[in-house]
Parts: structure tokens; sequence; C-alpha cells
């Protein structure tokens, strides 16, 4: 037994010796392994501290393009005066409350004004203080202020409206300014898909924003922004699509490509759910931008051309197969009126316009803007197919009607056509020739046209349209404008009674609508 405890006690010694070696290595590795956690190693970072090259055609900085073309953008903004007509209390005639009242009861909110504010951009593209904005930014404003931003300090001016044009939102103004630093326009046509565009405006009143992105598309149209178009009139689109950010206050800015050339004046976006920018904005082509500008100035409105084809159709798949056409392209005549130069040429319904003066037709949209553009008197080629053969046709263009009486000149004269208070938002002209042959309205008819009817009028809720020619107010008859203004001005009832004519898809005839003369509107 003592010789057993002897031989272990000779090997504990050595054992527990190599099991403490063994554990202190351990330890030592725990220990590294958790220093090396607990400190990460220094990244290695590349510093280089030289000046980026703004060459702004190496696509690296656009500050040389902005630095040229942002003092050219001036900030607009403009002031209307609204005119509130007064709430009659629906109760202050009433027996049973004014027992209670007597003469002390409420009698509603009296007749007053006030001043509404419009933001806005716009370009200087003339030395002299010639200016193209957007239409909507300027459109029945009482007072017009430009402010032109430079190295030596700000600079206030009051603007005169030169012109506007409604159906393309295009307006001119002119400050009476020198030597102001002028953009160079380029040209709208040579523009690709993909090019680098950038916008630069007064969003929400932060002067010389800019923001950056491509054209997304070319030729695009059936949009309605607000102040645009509207009356009788059409809309002459042939928008960019962008995807550099538009918002508010942007109206009237400058697109400029990457050498700084003006290629469109912004117009509007498709808003989010917010009323803000999601990346689809519009603007309308510098090239078409310059045509209203240069008629604006020269003669104070654009006279466009006028054939006098109605109901125009885009061809469908189906239609295109009826009338046995390759493809898609061209535009369907539904009607011709009488006494037109369509007429006089020999164009017939159901004939497909392909060709107008050797440009191709594509769509509805394209052909009126050719026609817009060609001045009244151009005489014109145009190409149709008729029972699958072409045929070619000599057209001498009329001026087209101004049945909506948009001309700015033409508001500011004061003229009688717009019926005040009783019927506010509501614009009427007397019937002439080209209104009659225009909507089909027949020669014994006598009243006052309806070109423009407030959306947020007493009258739209009554559902005056536009079209609806108005022959009777409170069963008297009517048979021009000024007598339609005068009926309503003096009615005194709660309620006009207005007898209308009206041509609704193949039915013409009369009815009758009962406007509220009580209803505050705002």
């Amino acid at each position: 037994m003592d010789q057993l405890k002897f031989i272990m006690s000779r090997f504990s010694r050595p054992v527990f010796g190599f099991f403490a070696a063994i554990v202190g290595a351990l330890a030592v590795v725990v220990f590294f392994y958790l220093t090396s956690w607990a400190q990460e190693p220094k990244p290695n970072i590349k510093v280089e501290t030289t000046p980026i090259n703004r060459d702004a055609r190496l696509g690296v900085s656009f500050a040389p393009v902005i630095k040229q073309a942002a003092p050219c953008v001036v900030y607009i903004y403009s002031t209307r005066i609204v005119h509130v007509r007064p709430y009659r209390n629906p109760f202050m005639n009433d027996p049973f409350f004014r027992q209670f009242f007597g003469d002390q009861f409420p009698q509603g909110n009296p007749a007053r004004t006030r001043r509404q504010e419009s933001l806005g951009s716009g370009v200087v593209v003339s030395p002299d203080g010639y200016i193209l904005t957007a239409n909507h930014v300027v459109d029945g404003a009482d007072e017009i202020k430009v402010k032109v931003t430079s190295a030596s300090g700000d600079k206030e001016y009051n603007a005169k409206v030169v012109g506007t044009d409604p159906p393309t939102d295009v307006a001119v103004l002119k400050i009476d300014a020198r030597d102001l630093p002028a953009i160079t326009l380029g040209d709208s046509d040579q523009l690709e898909v993909g090019d680098v565009v950038l916008a630069i405006g007064d969003p929400f009143g932060l002067e010389q924003t800019v923001t950056m992105g491509i054209v997304s598309a070319l030729g695009r149209s059936g949009f309605r922004f607000g102040g645009e178009g509207g009356g009788s009139q059409p809309n002459y689109q042939d928008f960019i699509q962008t995807d550099a950010a538009i918002n508010p206050g942007n109206s009237g800015g400058a697109l400029v490509d990457a050498e700084g050339r003006l290629v469109g004046i912004n117009t509007g976006i498709i808003p989010n759910d917010n009323g803000g920018n999601q990346g689809i904005g519009f603007a309308v082509p510098v090239n078409l931008a310059r045509h209203v500008m240069d008629r604006l100035i020269q003669g104070g409105k654009v006279a466009r051309g006028y054939l006098g084809i109605a109901f125009l159709r885009d061809l469908t798949p189906g239609l295109a197969e009826g009338f046995g056409l390759a493809d898609q392209n061209g535009v369907l005549v539904g009607d011709v009126l009488p006494g037109t130069p369509a007429q006089t040429a020999g164009i017939q319904s159901g004939d497909v316009i392909v060709e107008f003066s050797g440009k191709k037709v594509i769509d509805v949209a394209s052909f009126m803007l050719m026609v817009s553009e060609c001045s009244p008197g151009t005489e014109a080629t145009i190409k149709v197919i008729r029972s699958g053969q072409p045929k070619t046709f000599n057209v001498k263009l009329a001026e087209l009607p101004d049945l909506a009486g948009q001309n700015e000149n033409r508001r500011n004269a004061g003229s009688a056509s717009s019926i005040p208070d009783t019927l506010d938002g509501v614009t009427v002209q007397d019937l002439d020739p080209h209104a009659r042959q225009e909507l089909r309205i027949p020669d014994n008819l006598q009243g006052a046209l309806v070109t423009e009817v407030g959306p947020d009028s007493n009258s739209a809720d009554a559902g005056l349209q536009q079209g609806d020619v108005i022959v009777g107010v409170d069963q008297k008859p009517v048979n021009n404008a000024r007598e339609a203004v005068k009926l309503c001005t003096e009615a005194k009832g709660d309620q006009i009674l207005l007898k209308v004519w009206r041509r609704s898809g193949g039915f013409a005839g009369t009815t009758y609508l009962s406007v509220d003369n009580t209803k505050q509107t705002n």
C-alpha cells in the first residue's frame, strides 16, 4: 500500500503540471481573441483631396451649366382679387323664426373680396425683359411681380402680360429692364429619350432650385393641369416627360439640356396622394413655346389654322382592319362642317388622314398640333385613304374660330360676355357663324353660347355645361350674350330658371335648369 502511494505521487506532479500548462495556453488564446474582437482593424480608407473636374461634358458636375442658366430663371408671384358673393341665411324670411328673433335675426355674411396669391417661375428669353412662363401661373391675375436674382442682389419688377395661350399653357410677360441675363434656346426636336435634363424653378418658394433627371418620353398628350386650356378650344399638347423633380412653384420654369440651353417650359405633374412629385413631370417643348411666343409678341394672339373637321378619332385595331389599313397610324374623319376648307377641298366623312404637308399623321393629338401651327391662309396638302385607295387634296386653311374668348387682351378689355354674381364662373358669347358650324347649332336658334363653366360654381352644380345655349332666363327669351347678362344680373329670386338648348350625342333639344341664387361660393 505504501508502495502504491509512492508510485501515484510520482505520477501526479507531472500530470498536474501538464494540465496547468494547457489551461494557461488556452487562457492566453482566449485573451488575444477577445482583444482582437473588441478592436476592429482600422479600415483602409483612400482619401483624395484633389478638386473635382467641373467640366459638365464629362458628366461629373453641372455647376457651370447652372451658373449660366439659373440667373435667367425668375420668381413670379401674382395676385388677383376674388369677389365672394354674400351668403343669405335661409331662415331670414321664415315667419316662424322671425317671431322669436324679429329684425335682429342673423342676416348672413355680407359680400366681400379677398386676395388670392399664386407663385411660379419664368424664364428670361431676351435681355430687354421678355419672359416665358406657364399660362396658369398668371391666369386671371390683377397684379404680377417678377423678382430677378443676380450677383448684385435681387430686384423686383412689375410685369405686363404680352399675351397668353391657354391651349398650350404658354404666356409671355414683359418687364421694363435692360441687359438682363437671357437664356439660350435649344432645339427640342432634337431631344431623345434618355437625354439628361435639369429643371430650374422656385418650388414652394425655394428660389432657383435645381433638380436633375432624364427625358422619360416625348410627345405626351391628353393631360389637364391647373388653369390650362378650357372653353370650347382644344388643348394642343406635345409634352416632354421627365423624372426631374417638379413641384408646385416650378410651373413656368426652365427645363434645360446638359449644355444649359432651354428645351422646355415646366408646366405640370402627375402628383402622388399628397400632391407632391413622384417622378412624372411635363414640359412644353421650347419649339412650340417659341412658336406661340412669336405670335403673341407680333399680334397679341395665336391665330391657328382651321380645317373644319369634327369628331376626329384615333384608329383602333378594329377600325384599321375595317378600313383595310396596314397599321393604326392616321386619324378617322367623323364629320366635315359645311362651308369649311375641308369641305371645299373635298375631304369626306370616313376618310383616314395619313399625311399632312409631307408629315406622317400618327394620332389626333399630333394632327391637331400640325394644323394649329399653320397660319391662316396656309396652303397644305392632305393625303387620305378612302375606300382603300390613297387620295391627295390641296386645302387653304382658314382661321380657327375663337369660341372660348380666351385671349387675355380680350378679357382685359372688359367684355360684357361674363355673367357676374348671379352665374359666377360662367362665360357666354354671341352665336356667330363659326360657332353655329362648329357646334351644329340651328340657324333659327337665338341665345347665348356658354363657353366656360367654373367647376365650383352654382351653375355647374345645376348641370350647366360648356356648349349649352341659354335661350331663356326666368321665362324671358334671350337673344344674345348681353341679354343673358342683363337678365341674370337683374334676377331677384332664390332660384334662376334657365331654358337651355343642348346637343348631347345624337340628340339635340331644350331642357330647364334651376340655379341656386343664394348659395355662397369661395
